[in-house]
C-alpha cells in the first residue's frame, strides 16, 4: 500500500526552516561539541590553547557550511571543507595524532548535529509523512556533506604528514646515512648533539625495510608505515621509541629497540603479519647488538627487500631474514639462480600447478628428514598421498634425490619463495 506523497518542495523548506533555526546557535553548538571532544577523543585538543581554538574554529565552520546546504539547497557534491577544518587536520597531521581519530570527531560531530536537528523537527512537524520526508533528506544530505568533507580532510592530513616526516627527518636521515656508511665505530648520540638520532644505538635492535604497494587508505604512503612501525614497537615491547627515516614518498627504513618481549626473529615477523595493515610490505633483518649490530640488521633488511621485489606478487607481505637469507643471497644473481634451479630440478622447476604441488610436498618432505608421516601431518595428507608425489617428483628431477639432495632442497626453497621469477614456463 503506498502512503500518501509528501510535496518535495514543502520538505525543502521546512528543513530549510530547522537549519536557520540551528544556524543562529552554531555558536553554542561548537562549544558543547568541544566539550564532548574532550571527554570522548582528548587527543583532539593536546592540551593546547591554539589547538583548542583551532578546533572550535573547524566545528564552528563545518556547522556553518552544513547548514548553508540545507537552507539554500545545495548539492553536497559541489561542498568543500572550511578553511579552518583543512588547517585543523594539518596541524593534527603535524603532531602525530592519528587520521582516524579525525575521522571519528566527523562522526561524532555528525551524531550530536543530527540529533540536535531531529529533535526540533519532532516538536514542530505534527504530520508522520512529512516528518519522515523530512527525517530521509536530513540524514542523506548529512552524510553526503561528511563523507565529501572528511575525504577532503583526510587529503590534507596525508598531504601535511608527509610534507612533516620529510621535513623532519631530512637531518636525522642524513645523520643515520653516515652512521651506516661508516665502519668504525660511533658515539651514543646525546640530546646535545647538531643532528641527533633520539635512539640508542648501543642497544639490541631489528632493521626492518617498510614499503607501501597500492593506494593508502589515508592517502599517505608515509603516514601508514610509520603507524605500523608504531603499533609494532609497542607490541614488541620495546624499550625506547622506534627510529623511522623516511626514504621517499612510499618506502622508509626503521628500527626497533627490542625488549624482553620478543625472544625471536620469527616471533617478530609473526607480529609484524598481525600488525601490518593491507599494501604494507615488511623486510625484517636479524635482531643485533650495538652499532655493528644496527648496520648489520638492516642490509640483511636491504637483502629481504630486494628478494620480495624480485619476486613480485608472489611475495609474501612480511620476509625477514632468518627465513630466507639464503635464499636473498643467491637471488642476487637472478640469471643465474633461474638457471641453477633448472639445472637442479629439472622438469620439477616447470611453473604450473601440477609441479608446484610436486614441489611443496617434496619439499615437506626433505624439510622432515625424509618422514613420510611428519611431511603429511604438515601439509594434511595422507601418507600413501605424499609417498606418491615425492616418488612423481623424483621422476620429474630425473635421478636420486639421494645424490643431490643438500641442492634439491636449497633450490625448492627458491622456488617457494622467487616463484615465477625463477621457474621455467610452462
Amino acid at each position: 500500500m503506498v502512503g500518501p506523497v509528501v510535496d518535495e518542495s514543502l520538505v525543502v523548506e521546512r528543513v530549510a526552516g530547522i537549519a536557520r533555526a540551528l544556524s543562529a546557535r552554531a555558536a553554542e553548538f561548537t562549544v558543547e561539541l568541544v566539550k564532548l571532544y574532550e571527554q570522548q577523543i582528548p587527543h583532539l585538543l593536546q592540551d593546547d590553547e591554539r589547538m583548542v581554538s583551532l578546533l572550535a574554529s573547524s566545528v564552528q565552520q563545518n556547522i556553518e557550511t552544513a547548514m548553508q546546504v540545507f537552507q539554500h539547497d545545495i548539492d553536497p557534491a559541489r561542498v568543500d571543507a572550511p578553511l579552518a577544518a583543512l588547517e585543523y587536520a594539518r596541524r593534527l597531521a603535524q603532531r602525530g595524532t592519528p587520521v582516524h581519530e579525525l575521522i571519528r570527531a566527523y562522526h561524532v560531530g555528525q551524531t550530536a548535529v543530527l540529533d540536535n536537528a531531529l529533535t526540533v523537527a519532532m516538536v514542530e512537524v505534527g504530520e508522520p509523512e512529512l516528518l519522515g520526508a523530512m527525517v530521509r533528506r536530513v540524514v542523506t544530505t548529512t552524510f553526503a556533506v561528511i563523507d565529501r568533507v572528511t575525504q577532503q580532510v583526510v587529503i590534507a592530513y596525508g598531504e601535511e604528514r608527509d610534507r612533516w616526516l620529510r621535513n623532519q627527518s631530512a637531518l636525522r636521515a642524513a645523520r643515520v646515512r653516515r652512521v651506516l656508511a661508516s665502519d668504525t665505530d660511533v658515539a651514543e648520540l646525546s640530546d646535545t648533539d647538531p643532528t641527533p638520532l633520539g635512539y640508542r644505538l648501543r642497544g639490541t635492535h631489528v632493521g626492518l625495510v617498510t614499503w607501501h604497494v597500492g593506494t593508502p587508505e589515508t592517502g599517505s604512503a608515509l603516514g601508514e608505515l610509520e603507524t605500523f612501525t608504531t603499533a609494532l614497537a609497542a607490541d614488541v615491547d620495546g624499550v625506547d621509541r622506534p627510529l623511522f627515516v623516511p626514504c621517499d614518498e612510499t618506502s622508509a627504513w626503521a628500527w626497533l629497540p627490542l625488549g624482553d618481549a620478543v625472544t625471536s626473529a620469527d616471533q617478530l615477523a609473526e607480529r609484524a603479519r598481525a600488525t601490518a595493515a593491507t599494501g604494507v610490505r615488511v623486510a625484517l633483518g636479524e635482531p643485533a647488538t650495538g652499532v655493528a649490530g644496527f648496520r648489520r640488521t638492516h642490509r640483511q633488511a636491504l637483502r629481504v627487500q630486494s628478494l620480495s621485489m624480485t619476486a613480485g606478487e608472489h611475495a609474501e607481505p612480511v620476509m625477514s631474514f632468518g627465513q630466507v637469507g639464503s635464499v636473498a643471497l643467491m637471488a642476487s644473481d637472478l640469471d643465474s639462480a633461474r638457471g641453477w634451479v633448472a639445472d637442479t630440478l629439472g622438469a620439477l622447476a616447470v611453473d604450473d600447478e601440477h609441479h608446484r604441488r610436486l614441489r611443496e610436498t617434496l619439499l615437506a618432505f626433505l624439510a622432515s628428514g625424509g618422514s613420510y608421516t611428519a611431511a603429511a601431518a604438515e601439509l594434511r595428507m595422507h601418507k600413501n598421498s605424499v609417498q606418491y608425489r615425492v616418488r612423481k617428483a623424483e621422476e620429474a628431477v630425473g635421478r636420486a634425490l639421494t645424490a643431490n639432495r643438500l641442492e634439491v632442497e636449497l633450490a625448492l626453497t627458491l622456488c617457494r619463495w622467487l616463484g615465477t621469477a625463477v621457474l621455467s614456463p610452462a
